[in-house]
């Protein structure tokens, strides 16, 4: 299949040089981009090697139509998790409701694709290995703007110029932080933290997530193989009215933390925290999101989490990284000016940004509620989907009709999705989107 995209006329951008701080999605995706539209791209991650593993992410609305176009929606189809089954249980491990996944994230089956967040980043990785310059383990150290370019030294030393610098390195990205200040700013703290871990698979899940609630408390355990998969991904989450500052940068803080919030909690939870202790993988985070005024400042944009990170309350992280790439690159290639083209990148892709982020507004007390009568609510709503017949598909996330070019027709977009649509909530069940 011949990707279809971006004009490959490089007559205005064939001299243009841009660092791309991160590795993960946002970065090798704008790199893509940006090489076939005839920039000199350089990427430069922290991490010695690509990162493997870690846990399902959701490629959705739009952003399957930016997949489709770079020639990789068979190979994601392929690494397809397909979730058969999502269980919720009362805080006896009785069970509240089992239901398909579709039925409970309000997506439209058959659309939505659920991968590994590192099966997405080997595929966009190697997408542009040979034509994009890598620098693994690395990091820009400083950096000084000027009417040239950006004069950037790195941590390792070296001193280079590029013209342009894309900060798309994550929800606590140092880029941003150096350019616009401090993150917290910029971040909304949402209510909730969350420890995520991979485990043993003790009780034999299978392709299925099973989540166990009381007020203000969640567990889940996560099964993307099947049987015979030694591992499953656990996930701790908590209702906490203010941020725990002090435990952010202290593992071992983490680790008391969580096992003080769920000591005496039943079902399985009690082997999950003591597995956690033991935990080499554990990431332990505040749910929140990133919210900006602007995203560019002279010659140095974000992109993806770094600019407006959705948190995983809205099942939306990864689409929006796509998309916000394929934008940003448009914008590059089709103004010679970098002025221009990050107001016409902003321009095109905040309101899509403000409809996904505001999800949180609806969907996180549907996914955590932190009072017995909340949760009593969902479990009924959880119950009533039980007994009602398969839906059609229908649109689950807002939809971006995507810039236009050379051999693409006009009005082109992702079958069953509407720019208007906004699901009524986000997400019904937990489950870790980085």
């Amino acid at each position: 299949m011949t990707p279809t995209g971006l004009s490959m006329d490089v007559s205005t951008t064939a001299k243009r040089k841009v660092l791309i701080s991160g590795a993960s999605i946002s970065g090798p995706a704008l790199a893509y981009w940006l090489h076939r539209s005839g920039f000199a791209v350089t990427v430069v991650e922290k991490a010695g090697a690509l990162r493997e593993g870690g846990y399902p992410i959701d490629v959705r609305g739009t952003a399957i139509e930016v997949v489709r176009r770079m020639g990789i929606l068979p190979q994601l189809q392929d690494a397809h998790i397909d979730l058969r089954r999502c269980t919720f249980l009362n805080a006896d491990g009785s069970e509240v409701a089992s239901l398909t996944p579709s039925a409970v994230a309000g997506g439209a089956e058959g659309h939505d694709i659920e991968v590994r967040r590192g099966d997405l980043a080997a595929i966009l990785y190697a997408m542009v290995r040979d034509d994009v310059e890598f620098l693994f383990g690395d990091s820009i150290d400083t950096f000084d703007q000027s009417v040239q370019g950006v004069d950037v030294t790195f941590r390792s030393g070296q001193r280079r110029t590029f013209d342009l610098v894309v900060g798309a390195d994550g929800m606590h990205s140092p880029t941003r932080e150096y350019l616009f200040g401090p993150e917290a700013r910029f971040h909304r703290y949402l209510g909730y933290c969350f420890a995520i871990f991979t485990m043993p698979n003790t009780l034999g899940l299978s392709r299925e997530v099973m989540v166990w609630n009381t007020p203000g408390k969640a567990a889940a355990l996560y099964a993307v193989g099947g049987h015979d998969n030694d591992e499953v991904h656990a996930f701790l989450n908590f209702h906490q009215p203010e941020p725990p500052l002090d435990a952010l940068r202290n593992p071992d803080a983490q680790r008391d933390l969580v096992a003080t919030i769920f000591a005496g909690a039943g079902w399985e939870v009690p082997g999950m925290v003591n597995a956690m202790r033991d935990a080499e993988d554990l990431f332990f985070d505040t749910a929140g999101q990133i919210r900006m005024p602007h995203w560019s400042s002279g010659r140095v944009v974000l992109v993806g989490d770094a600019a407006y990170a959705p948190s995983f309350l809205t099942g939306q992280g990864s689409s929006l990284a796509l998309v916000g790439a394929y934008v940003l690159a448009n914008a590059l290639a089709a103004n010679g000016d970098h002025t221009a083209a990050f107001a016409a990148y902003e321009r095109d892709v905040r309101e899509f940004v403000a409809m996904n982020q505001a999800l949180v507004d609806s969907g996180a007390a549907t996914l955590f509620p932190t009072t017995a009568r909340a949760l009593e609510q969902r479990n009924t709503t959880l119950r009533e989907l039980v007994t009602m017949p398969p839906a059609t598909a229908r649109p689950a996330h807002s939809a971006l009709e995507l810039p236009e070019f050379a051999g693409y027709r006009r009005g082109s977009r992702v079958p069953g999705y509407d720019k208007r649509s906004v699901p009524p909530s986000g997400a019904a069940w937990a489950r870790p989107v980085r």
